[in-house]
């Protein structure tokens, strides 16, 4: 699809000046005949990044966590979709609740598109009985959007007799940016060994047009909804070890865009393995997506990748996926602390 722009002063090949072409068509159509109005940045690893799935997750670990996720699709296609995260939070006996801060680098079609979202949040958790417990948070924060099409090279831009690349060329659009405000809510719930929550990203819907006249509008709504369960202790039939079944399902609404996914984590002491199906509600199914993690009790470790199963598999080879988490302090023993037990990936 694309590649590495160079910069200029440096030689180019014909093929590559014609990939920027398909690359600047490509946009063009994104945001004008297309109308896309906007989808969040995905991950596979769910609980790996619980702050992005679900804000009300602050706090509901029994150690001050912080999280790293970094995500490469289509990576044979150059840089094209790349999305890094970085997110901390804790209990604070104090308040009985959890605060956290989250900060996502969004980087698409080789950093001609960048997002930037940071923000905080705060999260009141209840216990209603010795069954049920349930957590509300606010998040907010704002999105940094970007569009740069300084790295595009066309052919009027090389010289036919050195392949070195000068001059202009007259382009319809401009670089641009936007700072948008960003707020969102979120409900997580656990009963007996059942979890489950809502999550509702995007509530003021900002405008995200960066370019006039791109037609990209407000950012839609985001809704999560996820639930799961801890499942099963079994001790005998697998290599006659310990180990644990947990079946979920994440289902994401954004606009247009509605996908479901429903996976299965098995756990046997410090090795993890999981398993997920995703369809874009169509009736060819989206990916396959297997998981394997590592953990001890201050330091967790996952790596995913995304088989595409879609119309896009001759070219995207896939999605890869890496994430770490980080414990610290001592686990919290106040009568008012509650863990969640969610997957660890």
């Amino acid at each position: 699809m694309n590649n590495s722009f160079p910069p200029n002063g440096m030689t180019n090949s014909p093929n590559s000046a014609f990939k920027s072409i398909l690359l600047f068509t490509l946009i063009i159509l994104m945001s004008t005949a297309l109308q896309l109005k906007g989808q969040d940045p995905e991950f596979s690893q769910f609980y790996a990044n619980p702050l992005y799935l679900n804000p009300a997750f602050t706090g509901t670990n029994a150690l001050p966590r912080v999280a790293l996720n970094y995500r490469n699709q289509y990576p044979k296609q150059g840089n094209t979709y790349v999305t890094y995260n970085l997110a901390y939070d804790k209990f604070v006996t104090s308040t009985r609740g959890g605060i956290g801060f989250q900060m996502m680098y969004d980087v698409q079609l080789n950093g001609v598109i960048s997002s930037l979202y940071a923000s905080f949040v705060y999260a009141e958790h209840f216990n209603v009985n010795d069954r049920l417990f349930f957590s509300l948070a606010l998040q907010t924060g704002f999105i940094y959007k970007q569009f740069n099409i300084s790295g595009l090279i066309f052919p009027g831009m090389i010289d036919q007799g050195t392949g070195t690349v000068t001059g202009n060329y007259p382009l319809m659009a401009e670089n641009g940016q936007k700072l948008m405000p960003d707020f969102s809510f979120g409900v997580v719930g656990q009963m007996d060994d059942v979890y489950f929550g809502l999550a509702l990203h995007h509530l003021t819907q900002p405008d995200q047009s960066v370019i006039t006249g791109d037609q990209l509008g407000r950012l839609p709504l985001k809704m999560t909804l996820h639930a799961g369960a801890k499942g099963h202790d079994f001790h005998r039939g697998l290599l006659s070890r310990e180990f644990t079944l947990s079946p979920n399902l994440v289902y994401q609404q954004q606009g247009s865009f509605r996908q479901i996914n429903a996976g299965l984590y098995m756990k046997e002491d410090w090795l993890t393995f999981g398993l997920w199906y995703r369809n874009n509600l169509s009736i060819r199914p989206n990916s396959i997506v297997a998981m394997v993690g590592y953990q001890t009790e201050k330091f967790q470790l996952g790596y995913s990748f995304d088989y595409s199963l879609s119309n896009t598999s001759v070219y995207s080879h896939g999605s890869h996926e890496i994430s770490m988490i980080f414990y610290f302090g001592e686990a919290h023993r106040s009568r008012f602390f509650r863990t969640m037990e969610i997957p660890q990936m």
